[in-house]
């Protein structure tokens, strides 16, 4: 079974950086596309950022574009993300997705912890 999991989360200080990395128990290239989300309390989880397992496209919500990069590393089969000035706004669970357009659903990890202290 495929499983997704995430590291890296933490609490930082505003404008503070940290990295999320989502490991994958299968070959990265199994999916077509990664993609990092997160849901704050309350609110609906959203889209921060995705990436082809060639790594030639990348998606940004606008909240992260210019402070995130998504990026894959192909030899350790890891999905990361690198967020820099980081905001209280940031706080919230990040999830690591996989999609394989041959499954017959998306995977999921089960989240790690963001939290940014003014």
């Amino acid at each position: 079974q495929v499983q997704l999991v995430e590291s890296g989360g933490g609490l930082v200080q505003a404008g503070g950086s940290l990295r999320l990395s989502c490991a994958s128990s299968t070959t990265i290239t199994t999916f077509n596309f990664l993609a990092w989300y997160r849901q704050a309390p309350g609110r609906q989880r959203e889209l921060v950022a995705s990436i082809t397992t060639t790594g030639d496209n990348t998606l940004y919500a606008d909240s992260a574009k210019g402070r995130f990069s998504i990026s894959v590393d192909r030899a350790r089969d890891t999905v990361n993300l690198q967020m820099n000035s980081l905001k209280p706004d940031d706080t919230a669970v990040y999830y690591c997705k996989g999609v394989d357009y041959g499954a017959p659903s998306d995977y999921w990890g089960r989240g790690t912890q963001v939290t940014v202290s003014a």
